[in-house]
């Protein structure tokens, strides 16, 4: 998720310092956006690869990439799919790699994507623009299916009045748009203390992260990562919300553990194991009060940080850090 700007995305310093970019060195850019990290990269001399699904933010692109050459190569495709597209392009070992997750300030703001709840638009929150979208899943899903993807994927306490209201009203009419969608979900809950997040902020996270697979899309670039990380290299994160923050700081701890690593019981880590990360920062890193008062989407930022070691790819069952919630199947909400 950027920042107000839309090429200062939030932690870009704190971002910089901890990937260290390198005049020659090569690096990803996992969520390109509106440029904000690649632009610091290349500003620093080094060649970026830069992965974006939304085909919109790469067209974007074209308008100032020129004035970095080939330096920057900007790939139209989901950041789990890093490590195959880095081979078809014939790219060396990664230097660093940085992911800032979430929505971007940009998708936020038009409302015809669907991602806000705060001015009406078509109820997609697709970030490719594909099927099936938010509306799909809103009025197809059943009362228990739905009320399973808010609470695993928003963390939402009153998934269940929620869900029960949403297909009370999709009875009456299809829910189509994003404003009607977050009136049923602030109807469907108590009253709150009137500085409390909008009472739609987890549902509509939920439904989001849902329609776009966001934590499985997290934890396969992750795995990834290992793989195409030089010796060396540095992995920086940006996260938004504790999903996707908790995957981050177990996949760090598992890949740190090394010798008496303690791993899962999906997947212990041998006590042979060498460490494949080990952390730069102990604490995740968050912004400071002047950001957050610039730019009020910052609050919940954390920024964690590790460095590629030389020890081979653990290789780790993602279930060590990502095991996924028994939501159902997305495609069951698509038929062409």
């Amino acid at each position: 998720m950027s920042g107000d700007s839309p090429h200062a995305p939030v932690l870009l310093q704190e971002a910089m310092a901890a990937l260290s970019p390198l005049r020659g060195g090569v690096f990803l850019d996992g969520t390109f956006g509106a440029g904000g990290y690649s632009r610091a990269m290349l500003d620093a001399g080094a060649r970026v690869f830069a992965f974006d699904r939304d085909p919109t933010a790469i067209a974007r692109a074209a308008e100032w990439a020129a004035a970095y050459g080939d330096r920057l190569t900007a790939v139209e495709a989901p950041f789990a799919d890093l490590e195959m597209e880095l081979q078809r392009r014939d790219a060396p070992p990664l230097d660093g790699a940085v992911f800032d997750l979430g929505v971007s300030s940009m998708q936020f703001d038009e409302s015809d994507r669907g991602f806000s709840f705060r001015a009406d638009g078509a109820l997609s929150m697709r970030m490719d623009g594909g099927r099936p979208n938010a509306a799909d899943i809103v009025n197809q899903a059943g009362v228990e299916d739905l009320a399973m993807i808010l609470r695993a994927f928003g963390e939402e306490r009153f998934a269940g009045r929620i869900a029960k209201a949403i297909a009370v009203a999709r009875a009456q009419a299809p829910i189509r748009s994003t404003l009607r969608l977050a009136d049923i979900i602030e109807a469907a809950q108590p009253k709150g203390p009137p500085n409390r997040i909008h009472p739609a902020t987890r549902a509509f996270q939920a439904l989001r992260v849902f329609v776009n697979d966001e934590l499985g899309q997290l934890a396969r670039a992750l795995a990834a990562c290992e793989r195409a990380l030089a010796p060396g290299g540095r992995l920086v994160v940006v996260t938004f919300h504790s999903l996707e923050d908790r995957i981050v700081k177990r996949f760090i701890a598992a890949h740190a553990g090394g010798a008496g690593g303690r791993g899962s019981r999906h997947a212990p880590i041998s006590v042979a194991a060498e460490a494949s990360f080990e952390p730069i920062n102990k604490k995740p890193v968050t912004p400071g009060d002047g950001e957050v008062a610039a730019n009020p989407r910052a609050r919940s930022a954390k920024l964690r940080a590790a460095r590629r070691t030389a020890a081979p790819a653990l290789a780790l069952d993602p279930a060590v850090y990502f095991a996924p919630p028994p939501a159902p199947s997305l495609e069951a909400y698509w038929s062409h």
